[in-house]
C-alpha cells in the first residue's frame, strides 16, 4: 500500500517529559488519518516533526515518499501547515494575502492572481477579498488561513486542530472543504480533540496520550474494540436517576456512565434491555428515552485512556482486532 506518511519509532524528550514515546504510524494517500488526543497528548509534537519543523530524538519519517531530516527541501515542497490559529496578516486584504504568499512561492504575478481568485472562489471568499483581513469573522479567517496552505497545491496537509475556537457553523463549513481537498487527492493528517470531528472526517485514527499511541484503526474498528453496544436510559424524573443506576449496576456488575441525566452502560447481552425496563418498572420509574446502540467515539475515547489503567496495559489491550494497515510496528 501507498502511504503519504510513515513514521516509526519517533522519540522526542524535553528534559524528563518524553512528548513523543516510540510512536509509530502511517497515513494512506488521499486519505484523512485523524490523530485524536487531549491537550499535551503529543499531537503537535508528532506534526511539527513531520512538517520539519521539530528534529526527533530518535526514530524516522517520510512524508510523500521524503525523509523528514535527509531531504527536509523535498519535503517542505510538497506539504503544507495550517496550526491551531489562522497565520494570516490582518492588514492585507484576501487577495493580498494569497497573491504575496503565491509570490513567495516562485509564481508570475498573473499566476499569483489566477491561484488567488480560485482559491477565494473555491473558499466562499470572493465577496470579501477586496477587504482587510482584519474585519473578517473568526470562520473567514480560518478559510483564508486553508485556503494560503493550498496556494503551492501541496501533496500532505497538516491540520493542527483546525476548528478551534470555531462556532459550530463554520467548523461543519471547515469540514466541507477538508472532504473536498480529500477528493482532489490531497492526503490529510488532521489533529483533534473534537470527537465529533474525528468520527465525521477521518479514515483512519490514532489515539494518542501521554505521548504514545493507544490504539489504531478506523473509527467503526475502534468501536468494535470496546465490544457489544450500550444501553442509555433517561428517566422522565430526574430525581430517579440514583434508581436507575442502581438497578443498572446491579443487573450488570458495572457501574454505569451518567452525563446530562443520560445513564450509559455496555450491553453485552441482549437481554439487558427488556431486563432492565422491567426492573425500572417495578419500582415505578418512567424512561423518557431508552436506546440500544453501537458505542460512540467518545466511549472508545474514555475507555482507551480512562484513569486507573496503565499505559502498558492500555497498549498491550487495544492492538488486537483492528485494521492491519495501521498497525505498523518497529523492527
Amino acid at each position: 500500500m501507498n502511504y503519504a506518511v510513515d513514521a516509526a519509532g519517533l522519540v522526542k524528550r524535553y528534559d524528563s517529559t518524553a512528548a513523543l514515546d516510540d510512536v509509530s504510524f502511517v497515513a494512506r494517500t488521499g486519505a484523512v488519518l485523524g490523530m485524536l488526543g487531549p491537550n499535551g497528548a503529543g499531537k503537535t509534537t508528532a506534526v511539527r516533526v513531520l512538517a520539519t519543523l521539530l528534529r526527533p530524538d530518535a526514530g524516522r519519517a517520510s512524508v510523500a515518499g521524503f525523509d523528514v531530516l535527509t531531504q527536509a527541501h523535498q519535503v517542505r515542497l510538497r506539504i503544507a501547515l495550517a496550526g491551531q490559529y489562522a497565520a494570516v496578516d490582518e492588514s492585507l486584504t484576501g487577495t493580498e494575502n494569497l497573491l504575496m504568499l503565491g509570490r513567495l512561492l516562485g509564481a508570475s504575478r498573473p499566476a499569483a492572481r489566477q491561484r488567488a481568485a480560485e482559491l477565494l472562489d473555491r473558499f466562499g471568499l470572493t465577496d470579501a477579498a477586496g477587504r482587510a483581513t482584519k474585519t473578517y469573522s473568526g470562520g473567514m479567517r480560518r478559510r483564508l488561513d486553508l485556503a494560503a496552505s493550498l496556494v503551492g497545491r501541496p501533496e500532505v496537509l497538516f491540520l493542527d486542530e483546525p476548528t478551534t475556537g470555531l462556532d459550530p457553523r463554520s467548523r461543519g463549513d471547515l469540514w466541507d472543504i477538508v472532504r473536498g481537498l480529500v477528493a482532489d487527492g490531497v492526503t490529510v493528517v488532521l489533529t483533534t480533540q473534537y470527537l465529533e470531528e474525528a468520527d465525521r472526517l477521518a479514515d483512519d485514527l490514532v489515539v494518542v496520550d501521554s505521548g504514545r499511541i493507544v490504539a489504531r484503526g478506523t473509527p467503526d474498528a475502534l468501536k468494535r474494540q470496546v465490544g457489544g453496544q450500550v444501553l442509555a436510559l433517561r428517566p422522565v424524573r430526574p430525581d430517579r436517576l440514583t434508581t436507575v443506576v442502581e438497578v443498572l449496576t446491579e443487573l450488570t456488575g458495572v457501574a454505569p456512565h451518567v452525563a446530562d441525566g443520560l445513564v450509559s452502560t455496555p450491553a453485552q447481552e441482549a437481554a439487558l434491555m427488556p431486563e432492565a425496563v422491567r426492573r425500572l418498572a417495578d419500582v415505578g420509574v418512567l424512561l423518557d428515552e431508552l436506546t440500544l446502540r453501537r458505542p460512540s467515539l467518545d466511549e472508545v475515547f474514555l475507555a482507551l485512556t480512562g484513569a486507573g489503567i496503565g499505559a502498558d496495559e492500555r497498549q498491550q489491550s487495544v492492538e488486537t482486532d483492528v485494521e492491519p494497515d495501521l498497525d505498523r510496528s518497529v523492527a
